[in-house]
């Protein structure tokens, strides 16, 4: 039996295809590679294409005997989604549908969500529980939302049960220095920090630093990308197990502040980072840190590697060696 990776060419779709391929499973990948990078793959069966082409997924499914899927598949750029909404809707909303359509055909009924802390909007307290009101404040978080509510449906309707993470900032790199992060283009604040430190930008841009923290610039929880694997891996292993469907935070539970990353990240690479203090970006909340005690109690998922510095050391290692990523776009 087989593990469907949708997405699995992308930066956390590998990293979890890794840690799947640790732990000795059988995987396949389905990725468009219009994002995700083919030298990202560490092994599984690829096929190349989309979730919204239903012969391709038929054909995945009938060649393969699949057990559970885990989908990270979906078009991630919040300021996109403000401009495209059709975008997101077709490609996140629609392409999960043919996905869950595909999987009742086939006799598939597991399924685990790569959501996000976007479905929150802005936070009614910190740190955030999954209880907590969920108002989408982009088209991403909605559509985000929405998929979770199909599944919702689809579990209810047609037993087809779920697993829904929602994670803040995924960062670092593998421990084998193979894979790491490679988007273009470039929106995380840790790869843009660690660009400007190789003189590949200008500074890093620092939006606001008037905000109601210590040191006035926003505050965000950091959860490296193999920990994040190790959960997505445990959530398939919840399904398996019988249990039901649930939804669980993904953080690490501290907050590090955008000055913090900088200085951090000059401690590790010993190289000067430029810094230009912008305006305020709308809709940026001042904190975003998650509550993980379900993730830990129920998955007992418990993060190893949540010190600031050992994630953007991770993150160097991939980045010094990879100045131009997987250089294939």
């Amino acid at each position: 039996m087989a593990i469907l990776v949708t997405g699995g060419a992308g930066y956390i779709g590998s990293h979890t295809v890794a840690e799947l391929l640790d732990r000795g499973e059988e995987v396949v990948v389905i990725d468009s590679l219009l994002t995700g990078h083919r030298e990202a793959l560490l092994g599984g069966k690829l096929y190349e294409g989309d979730l919204r082409d239903k012969e391709l997924l038929k054909k995945l499914f009938a060649e393969n005997e699949i057990d559970a899927v885990i989908h990270f598949a979906a078009s991630s750029l919040v300021g996109e989604s403000m401009k495209d909404p059709a975008k997101y809707y077709d490609n996140n909303v629609y392409g999960t549908l043919c996905l869950l359509q595909a999987m009742q055909e086939a006799g598939v009924d597991k399924i685990v969500f790569s959501s996000t802390a976007a479905t929150y909007g802005e936070p009614e307290k910190v740190p955030i529980e999954e209880s907590d009101r969920t108002e989408p404040a982009n088209v991403y978080g909605e559509t985000k939302l929405t998929m979770e509510r199909m599944m919702s449906w689809f579990d209810k309707v047609l037993g087809i049960r779920y697993v829904a993470l929602r994670y803040f900032n995924a960062a670092g790199a593998h421990a084998s220095g193979k894979i790491g992060e490679d988007h273009r283009p470039e929106s995380h604040l840790i790869p843009l920090v660690l660009q400007a430190a190789l003189k590949q930008r200008e500074h890093i841009a620092i939006f606001g630093e008037d905000y109601p923290t210590e040191d006035g610039t926003c505050i965000r929880d950091y959860i490296h990308v193999s920990d994040l694997a190790d959960a997505h891996v445990r959530a398939v292993n919840y399904l398996r197990s019988g249990s039901g469907s649930n939804v669980f935070n993904l953080g690490n539970g501290l907050g590090f502040s955008v000055k913090q990353v900088i200085e951090t990240a000059k401690k590790v690479t010993g190289l000067d980072i430029p810094v230009a203090v912008q305006e305020r970006r709308a809709g940026d909340p001042a904190v975003l840190v998650a509550s993980s005690d379900k993730a830990r109690s129920v998955l007992g998922w418990n993060p190893s590697r949540a010190d600031l510095e050992g994630i953007i050391a991770s993150a160097w290692s991939w980045h010094s060696s990879h100045p131009q990523g997987y250089g294939d776009k």
